[in-house]
């Protein structure tokens, strides 16, 4: 897995990496450059005759800019470096750099020496613009002459390498500071940062490269980082291959406890889940009512008949029968479809007490522990939540834009707190354990905004929990393979009309992707 850093962890990192190892800071600085110009060349073929114009500050990010401007102009490229400072007001190695880069030759114009109207025309003839502006220790609001230069770039409609990140995204949250350049690639250094991968940072990175410039591993090891990017090679070989001789009783039984009168599509969706996820038998109980629906509309999955309300939901009474059918089972998932109805949301929070084997807490049964979170202590199995921020905010009382603002550190806190494995849906999906360990998963994308997504995620969890093994690589290789089945049918069918039903088909399309990566490497 890859370590995603917050500002202060990479300051601390880069540090180490000088005062420990006594790598000089120019050298990073040439490393960091010439892994500019690598992507810019992968992408956009040689340099040699292009015209490139790159836009610095005065800070280390300004000094990483003119450092590649002075490959590039080795390798024949046209490049024209824009500096929104005075020289003079440039320190230490980015000072080194652009004394350097004058005496080359390059054309440097610096503030005050040009006007806006000379960098729109630069900008608009280029093929390839580099963003050096500012980097990861901005968390003030971008305005003024900076936000007018950024606007010129985006208006540019040319592609935009960023130094790092793009200027004006807070590396800690992907918050944009006023005003942020629309990149198409960007370039960081040693590991990612948090806003690159946080919406609405995640829609202005671009395509992701990550460049090592000879920070050793063991410096940002001793940082003790708890939060990681899941990676394909993370997710080969989690499920391992079945053998001749196995039977549907070598992969587990799960039940669903889900549905009620208009929503047994919920419950159904989350069944075949499980199944596509692998697991050998699965089990829907369901409101009498709604149990004849689901028997005719999945046939692989085998129903139960449970009390119900005259509204048709789960009833109280209903309680020891479920009890008794999750004895012999490897997980439970229960939620999906089974509506707020009081009796139904006491029921819920016995089950989650009493249930002995893992579970998978999803929707209004999410709803039902609101204001009794005191039950996820007692409990007597491991669990995982699967709430969108929505949900997120009723289980902590704050509303879905307080969530938003702050996923990872909100999901880590309740995960610690309540003993819990939780899952924050969203872009990037946030996976928070009791440990306190944090993932992000990198797939996923918005056409799987739609009706029954977060049943299929449910039921995958649950299938693969009952297949036995490791809960927290269950866990994790769940939510990467529901964001990997929503990317493929994405890339078949497109986002806009995607259902739920197109990727839970595509399930075990992306089982066989990572399971052909594996053996081809192998």
């Amino acid at each position: 897995m890859i370590y995603i850093a917050t500002s202060k962890e990479m300051q601390n990192i880069d540090r180490r990496a000088m005062d420990e190892y006594s790598i000089p800071t120019l050298l990073l600085i040439e490393n960091a450059a010439l892994a500019v110009i690598r992507v810019v060349e992968e992408l956009y073929g040689p340099v040699k005759g292009k015209r490139i114009t790159i836009v610095s500050g005065k800070g280390n990010n300004g000094g990483d800019g003119i450092a590649a401007a002075r490959q590039l102009h080795n390798r024949g490229a046209r490049v024209t470096v824009y500096l929104l400072s005075e020289p003079a007001s440039l320190t230490g190695n980015a000072a080194t750099n652009l004394n350097i880069a004058l005496k080359m030759g390059i054309e440097i114009h610096s503030k005050g020496k040009f006007d806006m109207r000379d960098l729109r025309i630069a900008l608009d003839h280029s093929h390839v613009i580099i963003d050096a502006i500012l980097g990861t220790g901005l968390s003030s609001t971008v305005k003024g002459e900076y936000a007018e230069v950024i606007e010129l770039i985006n208006n540019s409609k040319q592609p935009v390498v960023a130094v790092d990140i793009p200027t004006g995204i807070n590396s800690d949250t992907g918050e944009v500071l006023g005003a942020a350049v629309k990149a198409a690639a960007t370039v960081t250094f040693a590991i990612p940062k948090r806003g690159h991968l946080l919406y609405p940072g995640s829609e202005f990175t671009g395509s992701l490269h990550i460049a090592d410039i000879s920070i050793p591993r063991a410096a940002v090891e001793k940082e003790s980082i708890y939060l990681h990017l899941l990676t394909e090679d993370d997710m080969r070989g989690i499920l391992s291959p079945r053998p001749v001789n196995a039977h549907k009783g070598n992969f587990g039984h799960v039940l669903v406890v889900a549905g009620s009168m208009g929503k047994g599509g919920a419950a159904a969706m989350t069944s075949l889940s499980c199944l596509r996820a692998g697991a050998g038998l699965v089990t829907l109980a369901v409101p009498a009512s709604v149990q004849p629906i689901v028997a005719e509309k999945i046939t692989e999955v085998m129903t139960y008949p449970l009390a119900e309300t005259d509204e048709k939901t789960i009833a109280l009474s209903a309680l020891e029968t479920i009890l008794e059918l999750s004895k012999d089972k490897e997980a439970v998932a229960i939620g999906p479809g089974l509506t707020t109805h009081q009796g139904t949301a006491s029921v819920v929070r016995r089950l989650i007490k009493e249930i002995e084997v893992p579970m998978v807490i999803d929707a209004d049964a999410i709803n039902a522990l609101s204001g009794h979170l005191d039950i996820l202590k007692g409990r007597r199995s491991p669990a995982v939540l699967t709430p969108h921020p929505g949900e997120m905010g009723r289980l902590t009382g704050k509303n879905s834009a307080d969530v938003q603002r702050d996923r990872i550190g909100i999901a880590r806190a309740f995960a610690m707190d309540h003993g819990v494995y939780l899952v924050l849906k969203g872009a990037h999906t946030v996976i928070a354990e009791p440990s306190g360990n944090v993932y992000l998963s990198p797939t996923g994308n918005p056409g799987m905004a739609t009706a029954g997504t977060g049943d299929a995620l449910t039921g995958i969890l649950a299938g693969l929990m009952a297949q036995g093994g490791d809960i927290s690589s269950a866990i994790r290789l769940g939510v990467y393979l529901h964001g990997l089945a929503g990317d493929l049918a994405a890339k078949e069918i497109g986002m806009v009309g995607m259902l739920a039903g197109d990727l839970i088909a595509r399930i075990p399309v992306a089982i066989r992707y990572l399971n052909t990566k594996s053996d081809s490497r192998d």
